[in-house]
């Protein structure tokens, strides 16, 4: 069709990176509301484990096509179920940490003092949050890209016309028995490389907040 294959690519990694931005983000939200409420008692903490564990039971990838089918598919449809279906692996560790801060002296003298529960979780909590929420956010990107690109690949995320690397991946399956093997190959390593490029980011900003991981 004439399609400049590279300039497609480009605006697809583009297109898909902001939507692993725009999923992470609220994914994250999520994750700290939720991790935030598991701390006002035990019941709200039973609900919210429950929680965690209905959502990893379900695939990931099942669940995107749901929540995108009942939102009508596009960007607004694949966004909301990669946030939705990616915010579960952040609860838990902001859940235990909260866990873990609560067991501190600072923690039990503030209570004494009559401070409420809300003012020991923002002035208290929440800044010892902030390195974890920011890696985890970061770790999560690569998920949710390879997660849209896998629902529109399948053709349950975004439009056929649009350029994301799902779409020129899928469009290039009918031209690999005709030996147009480059149609599929440079698409996908450029997601591979992305991708990857993040998870090493997040590897490494991970070591840098804690410097005893990388003697590990």
């Amino acid at each position: 069709m004439g399609r400049d294959m590279f300039i497609r690519t480009l605006e697809g990694l583009g297109l898909s990176i902001l939507i692993g931005a725009f999923a992470s983000t609220i994914s994250t939200i999520l994750a700290i509301i939720l991790g935030l409420l598991s701390s006002a008692g035990k019941i709200a903490d039973s609900i919210i484990s429950w929680l965690v564990d209905l959502f990893l039971s379900i695939p990931h990838l099942l669940l995107i096509i749901i929540i995108s089918i009942g939102f009508g598919g596009g960007a607004t449809g694949i966004i909301v179920g990669v946030a939705v279906t990616h915010w579960t692996s952040l609860t838990r560790v902001v859940r235990a940490e909260i866990k873990q801060l609560k067991t501190q002296e600072y923690i039990h003298i503030s209570r004494n003092l009559g401070k409420s529960k809300w003012w020991i979780a923002t002035k208290h909590i929440l800044p010892h949050l902030i390195p974890q929420i920011f890696l985890g956010t970061i770790l999560m990107f690569p998920h949710a890209i390879l997660h849209e690109a896998s629902a529109t690949f399948l053709g349950f995320g975004l439009s056929p016309h649009e350029p994301a690397i799902g779409i020129i991946l899928s469009e290039a399956m009918k031209y690999l028995s005709a030996g147009y093997w480059w149609l599929a190959f440079f698409p996908g390593l450029s997601l591979l490389i992305v991708v990857l490029a993040f998870d090493m980011i997040g590897d490494k900003l991970g070591k840098l907040m804690d410097p005893k991981s990388a003697h590990e």
